[in-house]
């Protein structure tokens, strides 16, 4: 997809390159794992739960499609289908049962189905998901594996997140396919199970380091939270197709949330050091490397990005939908649209028609959940925006060029708290402004950020700054800091021998995503309230 984006000579000849060589890497019956041909060449599909094979096919297939759909070649398509011809003849109906221990495949093979129109890959798909919670991985900890429970039972989310997360948007691909309604029902069961009580603030998803996993309702921890960069892509695919199936927009809120926090703080600034956890503490020494010894995560960037510009914009046959707002332009069924916005730094948007088709249609805007109120111009006329049943602003009429919506969402930073059961973050306030969660980085401070309160009364000033790490609106307010002099050599007192007072300190909050670009010192989203 990033030759449509830079269409390269020099990206082109790599590309083509890296073509010849799986090609020659390619065995006679199809298949294709340099790691399995060369170095255990005895011990193909002998490890379904941990081998990767499938998963590894799965990515291909991804690239495979992408690659056609940018190029028109078939040259890597052609790769793919041999080798998806080949899993189709050992796994299936009537053949080998068996569901990969790391799902991908199966989304995987329903975008192949859709480029090839080779109905035997969807039922491949279908198939490895009916496979899946009848104990043919034989794992102990069968949740990290997504192999408890079957499918269509499966009502929470549970075990390692990436899988959780791959498997939920492949389950949603085949229902988008097939209509069982028993497939959407689980997937909706599990996103309400995800979002209320185990993701958070900034959209990151699998708490726990063990396992790289979701833990139980309201298990959230701060300097803890694990919250892989993967997780984070795949909760945005997964939303996407949500997206796409109800046309609800808290599916465009959370890809939203996920993108801009969960997702972009896993990426330097300078392109190259990333995260592949995202604590929302740390106490400094963390940095971003340059690699990783499991090295899912840069190409799962790169991808989304190449990627990105595919979730800003739908259409039916009633019109034109925006779910995400950046400057752009847009072509798509006779109609030419141009966005101009400085968005997330300010709430403005406006849609300029540049052509249209002389019947009317339907303009939809999403109106975000961050948004209280909002007002829309068409051509001048102000009104109140008002959302319909699916959080999105219809306009409807005979679009001609030269009409301009504007829509302003004032936005203005604001405090948020937790649900009480969520130990971490009890008493604790975060600060959020538009779509972004902001976070308090011991680079800005001359005291140990650690040490803070925050007055939940407190007046939240937001300053746009241009040479701040590339331009970045900046939080500033006063904040408190504990008189902590009598505690020398004490670690715990009763309650009625404390007598703590306070010195009025200034705060400054920057976006979470931007932080541990100036180096690895402390960070902290969640700020402890001041108890007067």
């Amino acid at each position: 997809l990033e030759l449509v984006n830079t269409p390269a000579a020099d990206l082109q000849q790599w590309i083509r390159e890296v073509i010849e060589l799986l090609a020659a890497a390619q065995g006679e019956e199809g298949y294709i794992n340099s790691y399995y041909t060369v170095v255990r060449p005895d011990d193909r599909w002998q490890n379904i739960k941990d081998g990767h094979e499938l998963y590894c096919a799965g990515h291909l297939f991804e690239a495979a499609v992408a690659h056609h759909r940018a190029t028109g070649s078939d040259t890597l398509l052609n790769i793919a289908r041999r080798f998806a011809d080949y899993i189709d003849s050992v796994f299936g109906p009537g053949k080998r049962a068996a569901t990969p221990g790391h799902p991908e495949i199966e989304l995987a093979l329903v975008r192949l189905y859709h480029t090839t129109g080779e109905q035997r890959y969807l039922g491949l798909a279908q198939f490895f998901i009916d496979r899946r919670g009848h104990n043919l991985l034989q794992a102990p900890n069968a949740d990290y594996y997504q192999d408890r429970i079957p499918v269509r039972d499966q009502t929470r989310v549970v075990g390692h997140a990436v899988r959780a997360l791959y498997l939920a948007a492949g389950v949603t691909d085949v229902y988008m396919e097939t209509g069982e309604q028993a497939l959407l029902k689980a997937v909706l069961a599990q996103w309400q199970d995800m979002t209320s009580g185990k993701l958070s603030i900034t959209g990151g998803a699998g708490a726990r380091h063990e396992g790289e996993a979701f833990g139980e309702p309201y298990e959230l921890p701060n300097d803890r939270a694990y919250n892989e960069t993967c997780a984070a892509i795949a909760s945005i695919f997964w939303n996407w197709r949500l997206l796409q199936v109800t046309g609800e927009s808290r599916f465009a809120d959370l890809i939203e949330r996920t993108l801009y926090n969960g997702f972009l703080s896993g990426l330097g600034i300078n392109g190259r050091g990333y995260f592949y956890v995202n604590p929302l503490l740390s106490r400094g020494g963390y940095a971003r490397p340059e690699w990783h010894w499991c090295a899912c995560c840069p190409p799962n960037v790169m991808r989304l990005l190449a990627s990105l510009s595919g979730y800003f914009v739908t259409t039916d046959s009633s019109g034109l939908q925006i779910h995400q707002y950046a400057p752009m332009s847009i072509e798509a069924e006779g109609i030419r649209l141009r966005v101009e916005t400085a968005y997330p730094w300010n709430g403005q948007i406006s849609v300029v028609v540049e052509q249209s088709p002389a019947e009317a249609w339907t303009l939809q805007l999403r109106l975000p959940g961050w948004c209280e109120t909002a007002t829309v111009e068409v051509n001048n006329q102000k009104s109140p925006a008002e959302a319909g049943q699916n959080g999105y602003l219809s306009l409807e009429r005979r679009w001609q060029a030269e009409d301009r919506v504007t829509l302003q969402m004032p936005m203005l930073p604001r405090l948020m708290t937790s649900h009480p059961r969520v130990d971490s973050t009890r008493g604790s306030l975060a600060i959020e402004y538009g779509p972004l969660v902001y976070c308090l980085e011991q680079y800005d401070h001359d005291f140990d950020i650690m040490d803070v309160e925050i007055d939940e009364n407190a007046v939240l000033e937001a300053e746009w700054q241009p040479d701040f790490l590339g331009g970045a609106v900046i939080v500033k307010m006063t904040g408190y800091m504990p008189d902590s002099s009598g505690w020398e050599n004490t670690l715990y007192r009763p309650v009625s021998s404390v007598e703590t007072s306070r010195r009025p300190v200034r705060l400054t909050a920057i976006p979470y995503h931007l932080w541990a670009n100036r180096g690895a010192g402390a960070m902290r989203v969640w700020i402890p309230k001041t108890n007067t």
